[in-house]
């Protein structure tokens, strides 16, 4: 059996003020490929399909576009929602989709959802994200606090034939997972589920981390998002999970490098030397190192970096990297209150006095003297 591992499509985010559906409809298009290469027996989808719980029509379109390929390919799919998913949207329609082969984790009732794999040998387990309310409601006398709570007690009533393979797809935070700033978490850790009580489960296919890894014991794991989503993901290698399983011990993994459309990453030097760098559409964080800093140095940056998401300084005068707003508007201020933003722009925040600032009014109205 071989199955590819997907999660954290998270279609139609955007990266700062950047849409990425055109990269992520590269991405699906290599994980369909791959697929179709592999001769893959079915795919699994860990959640997080869309970025956001009401996706926006293209990127349905962009969704609906690789499910109906995949059923044409003849390949069936596994779908769970993740946190960032309404999951009543993502089992909409769930009973008329599985005469497609397209299993989409149908409203939780209390237990897992459990399906046949497509040669019958082994049992493919659906848990959508659950939070504790979720699951209260159906066990009120359970004392359910925390998420592993809820996740321990909905698998203690769900039965579970230890006799064959059992694989589950779930979308939930393993305790000791390696964590990125585009990732969502509960207060306190209480989101925080010990990979021990997976214990019953051949295979575990996680989503909801977006670095590619294992938790707890080699077939744990999490396949990681197909794409670069914050520039805290940028040292990550991105890759498609392919598994493939010839018996309950008997497991292999071979991760496929995914051909990044556009890559997330840091440039950094001084003015001059960033701005004779090669041209690239790559989505950087621009970082200046000169000591005097040219004003209009973000704008003239975009020449090389077009899709440019940060631009910040680290120079002796500041203890840390000063952010500059892409959107930043100079139009509606005054020319002191400019004077007063490169002030502090170049002084570590700190912003000018009163003396200093009489002396630039006096100037100012010099100038405005001279002019006339």
């Amino acid at each position: 059996m071989k199955f590819l591992h997907l999660a954290d499509l998270h279609i139609g985010k955007r990266l700062h003020e950047y849409s990425l559906l055109s990269d992520q409809s590269v991405v699906l298009a290599q994980a369909l490929a791959l697929a179709k290469e592999e001769a893959c027996d079915f795919v699994v989808i860990a959640g997080d399909v869309y970025d956001r719980a009401a996706p926006s029509v293209e990127a349905m379109q962009l969704f609906d576009c690789f499910l109906t390929e995949l059923c044409a390919a003849g390949i069936p799919s596994y779908i769970i929602s993740g946190n960032h998913d309404a999951a009543g949207r993502i089992s909409y329609f769930s009973e008329l989709l599985e005469h497609s082969g397209v299993h989409v984790s149908a409203p939780f009732d209390g237990t897992l959802q459990t399906l046949p794999s497509p040669d019958g040998t082994a049992d493919i387990h659906l848990l959508p994200f659950l939070r504790p309310v979720d699951v209260r409601k159906f066990y009120p006398d359970a004392g359910i606090s925390t998420y592993e709570d809820a996740v321990r007690t909905v698998l203690e009533h769900s039965p579970i034939d230890k006799e064959r393979l059992n694989i589950l797809v779930a979308h939930q935070f393993i305790t000791g997972g390696s964590t990125c700033d585009s990732e969502e978490f509960a207060i306190g850790g209480l989101d925080n589920i010990g990979a021990e009580i997976f214990a019953d489960f051949d295979y575990v296919a996680l989503g909801h981390l977006h670095q590619p890894q294992s938790c707890g014991r080699n077939t744990i794991r999490y396949a990681g998002s197909p794409l670069k989503y914050s520039i805290s993901e940028e040292t990550q290698r991105k890759s498609f999970l392919l598994v493939e399983i010839e018996g309950k011990d008997a497991f292999s993994f071979r991760q496929i490098p995914v051909k990044l459309p556009h890559d997330v990453r840091t440039v950094r030097g001084t003015f001059e030397e960033l701005q004779s760098s090669p041209y690239t559409e790559d989505y950087v964080r621009a970082v200046l190192t000169d000591e005097i800093v040219p004003p209009d140095a973000r704008l003239a940056l975009r020449t090389n970096f077009p899709n440019m998401l940060k631009f910040s300084v680290e120079n002796s005068r500041t203890s840390y990297e000063i952010t500059v707003a892409a959107e930043e508007s100079f139009e509606d201020k005054t020319p002191l209150e400019l004077f007063a933003d490169f002030y502090a722009f170049q002084n570590n925040g700190v912003c000018p006095d009163e003396a200093q600032l009489e002396i630039v009014r006096r100037i100012f109205a010099e100038l405005e003297v001279e002019e006339i």
